[in-house]
């Protein structure tokens, strides 16, 4: 069974940190051949939250809640990635619905805006998201800018 967190900086222990970041690397720099920055001293910023999923003590999946103003003008959902042991099982799908459920509980009815890998602008499509800048080269990836308005009536 999975088991979700969702935690500021200073609230995860020293092995989510180690978890998070050894997952973050594993996938982005090592698996993507994409030597960058990975801690870019956004992690720790006031505001900014953790999402993680755990299955039987293994993060298994992860995302990253930023507040408006700190990558985008809007709230920021980033560093989405699923482990390669969770690919396939629709776990992707369950960690961009969590991370909207809790972007919502901490921002409620505003706008989030993620800089999507290019080849993934369908997948967050499903979730509502648009394209609203000209594709570009970040770290050697093709990525679009991407935005999700929400209904600012709802509830």
């Amino acid at each position: 069974m999975m088991q979700w967190q969702c935690l500021g900086f200073d609230e995860l222990t020293t092995q989510q940190l180690y978890d998070v970041l050894k997952l973050r690397v594993d996938v982005f720099v090592v698996e993507q051949h994409c030597p960058y920055p990975e801690i870019d001293g956004h992690d720790t910023a006031e505001g900014v939250h953790h999402l993680m999923a755990y299955e039987d003590g293994v993060l298994m999946a992860y995302l990253r809640l930023l507040p408006a103003g700190l990558t985008y003008d809007a709230v920021s959902i980033g560093r989405v990635i699923t482990s390669e042991a969770a690919r396939g099982r629709g776990l992707g799908h369950e960690l961009m619905q969590q991370g909207l459920h809790f972007a919502e509980q901490l921002w409620p009815g505003q706008a989030i805006e993620i800089g999507a890998q290019s080849h993934l602008q369908g997948y967050y499509g499903r979730f509502g998201f648009t394209a609203f800048s000209e594709e570009y080269l970040e770290d050697g990836i093709p990525h679009i800018d991407m935005r999700l308005t929400k209904n600012q009536s709802a509830t």
